[in-house]
């Protein structure tokens, strides 16, 4: 990497594999890679196969931005392959689930 581009502030990098795990529900981790001053924040998604949300996900207070970086993910209605990018206006939802197990990067703008 260019020293010059490490030493602008705010600049930040994680590897995913080092922020710690937090099972948010059986077989279902979130592991947090970054947060901003102004409350916006990104995180990496786990879900192993079979796994649903228990209940609805609600996007409360702001929109959420996901993109799926491996399996299928599926929102409740239909399944979105890797690759797919997906915006969640605030106030909507939908119910989490994965037959295949799905790894998603979730962007949370500030609201």
């Amino acid at each position: 990497m260019h020293p010059e581009i490490l030493a602008q502030e705010g600049y930040f990098a994680v590897d995913v594999k080092e922020s710690p795990a937090r099972e948010l529900f059986p077989g279902i981790r979130l592991r947090p890679l970054w947060t901003g001053p102004t409350g916006a924040h990104a995180n990496v998604l786990e879900m192993d196969p079979g796994t649903s949300w228990p209940r609805r996900d609600v996007h409360e207070p702001g929109p959420e931005e996901v993109f799926v970086v491996a399996g299928t993910f599926n929102d409740g209605a239909r399944d979105y392959p890797a690759g797919t990018f997906l915006h969640a206006p605030a106030g909507s939802w939908h119910v989490p689930s994965t037959a295949t197990g799905c790894t998603l990067f979730l962007f949370y703008p500030a609201g």
